[in-house]
């Protein structure tokens, strides 16, 4: 995959995405974690995102419990106002 730029995204209407996993701990499988992921995302599929959930599934030992998704519109002159997008539940 090639690196896009800003302006790609704002052309693809690729949108700044927020994603909050909660996953539980390798050490402490009881104790629940979170963590914040951001990048460039297509709703309502999110390929970015779906892709670095399967690389961690892969590589990450810490099973995911939930994955909520939130955004801000950055693209287009007309959303020069970055409205913020609904929360989305993924998994």
């Amino acid at each position: 995959m090639t690196a896009m730029h800003h302006h790609d995204y704002a052309r693809e209407d690729y949108r700044l995405t927020t994603v909050e996993i909660f996953y539980h701990s390798f050490d402490n499988p009881e104790e629940l974690r979170s963590l914040t992921w951001q990048d460039y995302d297509l709703a309502p599929d999110y390929p970015e995102l779906r892709r670095f959930l399967t690389y961690w599934s892969r590589h990450i030992d810490g099973v995911i419990h939930s994955v909520r998704v939130e955004g801000m519109e950055t693209s287009g002159q007309a959303r020069r106002a970055s409205r913020p997008m609904p929360s989305t539940a993924i998994h």
